[in-house]
């Protein structure tokens, strides 16, 4: 597996590609000069903990002699200990502005799994809530026909033979942040994990933030109501190079690399 190292200086060219289209239309961060402050995400922010105290974000270095869990400080205080001049960190900032509450229930999830199980035991649900929360990519889809495909790993069908559908009956939307860090440096093989999303068509028509606000409504509800993240099983690979225009793969020869657009395993009886 291909070692990930991000950049260590800021490189605004990184986040110029299509995977980042969202990013620059509701931050401009590829305009920004340099390493963002923590207090720049306040004008971008509107979030609450389950404590119903206002999310904010705090270096990193504040919380030297800190004893409790990272999630049971943003459970406690409402503050996100926040590493300066490092994109997980920007990133994770970036997703909360866009999710804030599914991002409160999940911090609430897992402070209730700690109480339970303690720090050290981690269970199928907290698996799940962090794999998604790292890695995971909202697939909204108004047409049942893509789940199928997706999941069935028919890839050259679906992001290349049918790609002029992407952004009308399907369209996806970046959760995890380790995401976002990787692809400033894309490499084959980088994947991340979807959840498919059932919604009405009309949504592709509104502004991007009230896409957002539709979503994160949407996943709050699967999580608490249904439970969707219960253990990792609805989760779906999805590599994230072939989705159209987050990368140079226009060619239907890209999709052609098996290694990394692995078919379907067979079931074994």
């Amino acid at each position: 597996m291909k070692r990930f190292t991000p950049y260590e200086q800021w490189h605004s060219a990184s986040l110029e590609s299509g995977a980042f289209n969202h990013l620059n239309t509701l931050f401009a961060v590829s305009n920004l000069p340099d390493w963002p402050q923590c207090t720049w995400f306040t004008s971008f922010l509107d979030a609450k903990n389950a404590n119903q105290q206002a999310i904010t974000f705090v270096d990193d270095a504040c919380f030297s002699e800190e004893e409790r869990y990272y999630e049971q400080i943003i459970f406690d205080t409402g503050q996100v200990p926040t590493r300066q001049q490092n994109w997980h960190d920007l990133f994770g900032g970036l997703i909360w502005c866009l999710f804030p509450k599914t991002k409160s229930l999940i911090n609430q999830r897992h402070i209730e799994e700690i109480t339970q199980h303690g720090t050290k035991q981690r269970t199928k649900h907290r698996n799940a809530l962090t794999l998604f929360d790292e890695c995971g990519v909202v697939l909204a889809v108004s047409d049942d026909s893509w789940p199928k495909l997706l999941k069935n790993h028919q890839w050259t069908t679906a992001f290349f033979e049918q790609r002029e559908l992407w952004g009308k009956t399907i369209f996806p939307y970046i959760f995890g942040h380790a995401n976002y860090e990787m692809l400033t440096k894309p490499y084959i093989g980088l994947t991340g994990k979807a959840l498919f999303v059932k919604v009405p068509a009309d949504i592709f028509c509104k502004d991007l933030a009230q896409q957002y606000q539709f979503i994160d409504q949407m996943l709050y509800e699967m999580i608490s109501v249904d439970n969707c993240l219960r253990d990792n099983s609805l989760l779906s690979p999805l590599p994230l190079l072939g989705v159209p225009g987050w990368y140079d793969n226009n060619n239907s020869e890209f999709y052609s690399n098996t290694d990394y657009f692995r078919p379907k395993r067979r079931t074994r009886i």
